[in-house]
């Protein structure tokens, strides 16, 4: 049946920056097919309610745990501990990260070193630490949220474009070297959804602008990048690996 190709029974997935938006949305879809979850955060509150949402009606095994991800101690505990109350990691979605607009001649020390650890080098980290199991085990799946600011950029956008850049370079390597021990790695590039990091950076202009420029003119509902997230993660996407996958309602097909 071609519905078998997305069913993810057996499979753990452990997705960070899992307790709103689209790390929810994604912990969700997962649990829909069948997998086991573990969300990270470092909000307690939101993640309780949310692993409570996650799990709602399903049955399946709902874990969460709170972790900074910019502390690399609380990054190496979180691959621990998900292991050892799951058994096993199966999917690591690298989803946590932020955004400080600044201009070139703006950036502060401050501001690059926090998120570049959070944008990149904590998946880097993560994944690190997850992969050897996988690699044992031959079948895994790894996905980095990018973002169409890691393929193209804006004004102020430096150094969440540059984290996001680079997460397509190392999903690019990873592939490589993962690729014959079964396990993909991918990105996944969305556009203009519409979570709490947009919506306090953005004016109302700048949103109405956004959605103008899609194909689809509007902005994604969160739930709408679980479907592609589903397919890398699944068999469906069993050859697909070191690829970044734009999911943006068409922003990208204008030229203009």
């Amino acid at each position: 049946m071609p519905c078998s190709l997305f069913d993810l029974t057996g499979k753990t997935a452990l997705i960070t920056g899992g307790s709103k938006g689209l790390g929810k949305a994604m912990a969700r879809g997962f649990a829909e097919c069948g997998a086991d979850i573990f969300i990270s955060s470092r909000s307690e509150s939101e993640l309780k309610a949310a692993a409570e949402e996650i799990a709602h009606g399903l049955n399946v095994k709902v874990e969460w745990m709170v972790a900074d991800m910019c502390d690399r101690d609380q990054v190496k505990a979180l691959a621990n501990e998900s292991v050892k109350r799951m058994g096993k990691v199966d999917i690591l979605i690298n989803n946590a990260g932020s955004n400080q607009p600044q201009a070139i001649d703006e950036i502060t020390d401050e501001a690059w070193d926090r998120i570049v650890e959070l944008d990149l080098t904590s998946c880097m980290a993560l994944t690190r630490y997850l992969v050897p199991a996988m690699k044992e085990r031959r079948w895994g799946r790894v996905i980095h949220i990018s973002s169409v600011l890691g393929v193209g950029s804006k004004e102020k956008r430096n150094v969440y474009s540059a984290c996001k850049a680079g997460l397509i370079g190392l999903a690019k390597a990873s592939a490589i070297d993962l690729g014959t021990f079964g396990v993909t790695v991918n990105c996944l590039c969305p556009g203009p959804f519409l979570t709490d990091l947009p919506g306090t950076l953005l004016s109302p202009a700048e949103k109405q602008a956004f959605a103008n420029r899609t194909a689809l003119q509007r902005w994604g509902e969160p739930r709408e990048l679980a479907g592609p997230a589903i397919m890398l993660a699944s068999d469906a996407g069993s050859y697909i690996t070191g690829e970044a996958l734009i999911v943006d309602g068409g922003a990208f097909a204008r030229a203009l």
